[in-house]
């Protein structure tokens, strides 16, 4: 009964976020954050992230597929679940398993502290195992800037990797640099990141005030 219970409670852990509060703190204009460690998940009627590891595994309630856990910085990720949208060939249905509208469908918010304001570009450690779900979002203190949306992933396919670009209307797999946040005053402030495809998988993003991919699993985390 113990033994159930400690289940239930790691489980609870897992689905809601593990460091509520903490603040991550950006050093000599770098910022890191694990993805598993949100704050605060919003508008979940329709797509929810749940975090995975090697031991919890949600993905086998919604699909048949691939658990991604044993290459993720720190051995767990998110993924925005169901997914129903995996190719070209399944159906879209906009506003359910896909969004051009940043801050619409699953929403999670990460506190950090900036010491140097000024403009940052975001890199997305992501894992794309489909055609269908290489897109994100990112805002900034309930906002969400032309900047931060439509980041999209086209190489780098069925593994971990970066990408800090922006699709357009010419250039569907991306621009470089086109991705950013402005800070325009140090101290607190709110990171987003919200759907525009599901079945995304997110392990880390990364803030630098220089335009540079981050290398492996990217640069230590650091708390306020």
């Amino acid at each position: 009964m113990k033994k159930s219970l400690c289940s239930l409670l790691i489980l609870l852990l897992i689905l809601t976020g593990t460091v509520n509060g903490q603040v991550f703190e950006e050093v000599d204009g770098v910022l890191a954050v694990e993805a598993e460690h949100f704050f605060e998940q919003t508008n979940t009627d329709i797509r929810q992230w749940y975090i995975i590891t090697e031991e919890v595994n949600p993905i086998r309630y919604f699909e048949d597929e691939e658990n991604h856990a044993s290459g993720a910085s720190g051995g767990s990720y998110i993924k925005i679940l169901p997914d129903t949208r995996k190719s070209r060939e399944d159906p879209m249905r906009t506003g359910e398993n896909f969004t051009e509208q940043a801050g619409l469908i699953g929403v999670v918010s990460y506190l950090v502290h900036i010491n140097n304001p000024g403009k940052y570009y975001v890199w997305v450690r992501a894992y794309s195992q489909n055609s269908e779900d290489n897109g994100i979002h990112v805002g900034l203190n309930g906002e969400w800037p032309e900047s931060g949306k439509r980041m999209q992933w086209c190489r780098g396919k069925h593994q971990w990797t970066w990408a800090s670009k922006q699709r357009t209307a010419e250039v569907h797999c991306g621009v470089e640099e086109l991705i950013y946040l402005q800070f325009d005053e140090p101290g607190r402030h709110t990171i987003s990141f919200s759907m525009r495809e599901d079945g995304f998988e997110f392990d880390k993003f990364v803030l630098t005030k220089e335009y540079l991919k981050p290398e492996g699993t990217g640069p230590a985390v650091m708390l306020r």
